[in-house]
């Protein structure tokens, strides 16, 4: 299994595990309250919108993952949202290993 494949295994598992919000308004209040650990952003996702959450996540200093394009987010959290954010420490610690190596 890649490194790709797992993170967006461990992303699918984290919606099931109710530690995943889906969606810009939602995931950009996560940031601002502090409880997103981590942010998924679409690789093909609008320019306005990818420059939003990444200055938004660097301010709040939440790592930012947009490898993965709309389509495979979508695939693997079930939902059609080009932006997810991880509540759980757990999950985005694991994911962020992942991708790392």
């Amino acid at each position: 299994m890649t490194p790709n494949e797992a993170c967006l295994n461990l992303l699918g598992l984290s919606r099931r595990a109710k530690k995943q919000i889906a969606g810009e308004g939602l995931s950009l209040a996560a940031i601002r309250n502090q409880s997103a650990k981590l942010v998924f952003i679409a690789s093909d996702a609008g320019p306005t919108t990818a420059k939003k959450f990444h200055d938004k996540a660097q301010s709040y200093d939440v790592p930012v993952i947009d490898t993965f394009t709309k389509a495979e987010l979508n695939a693997a959290a079930g939902n059609k949202r080009t932006v997810y954010a991880i509540t759980d420490r757990g999950f985005a610690d694991k994911m962020v290993a992942i991708m790392t190596n």
